[in-house]
């Protein structure tokens, strides 16, 4: 049902300091940010050959990474993101497998402007799964 990884999610204290690691120590293809105000980040994603680094950064009061960074002052990896071929079919059958989609299980629009849907960490080993639509 997976396809490829779409990309890794990294929360990061500071979100130029961050790009600019990437940017400049790695050589990296580093993006523009863009507020993502649906799901309360501000993102920046990193083109690598195979696959994409997003670095996430809190937007907003209400920003679930605010959480998240109070935990893991210095940031860490906060997801993975696997692309699907239909998000509904592909939520589905997952909740039949008792897997427990986050929010009210409808799809939102993500940062590529594609839907997305994301999966109880629990249910995966502790870590955070996103499944975006292709």
């Amino acid at each position: 049902m997976i396809g490829r990884l779409n990309h890794l999610a990294i929360a990061v204290p500071d979100l130029e300091s961050a790009a600019d690691q990437y940017r400049n120590a790695l050589g990296a293809k580093v993006g523009e940010p863009q507020d993502e105000p649906d799901h309360g980040v501000t993102v920046i994603f990193i083109e690598l050959p195979n696959t994409k680094i997003e670095l996430l950064y809190p937007l907003g009061e209400n920003s679930p990474i605010t959480s998240f960074l109070e935990k893991n002052p210095s940031g860490g990896m906060h997801h993975v993101c696997y692309e699907v071929d239909d998000i509904i079919v592909a939520r589905d059958h997952l909740v039949q497998t008792g897997a427990r989609v986050l929010g009210n299980g409808a799809p939102k629009i993500g940062a590529h402007g594609k839907p997305v849907l994301f999966l109880h960490p629990k249910d995966f080993n502790g870590c955070l799964v996103e499944l975006e639509q292709v």
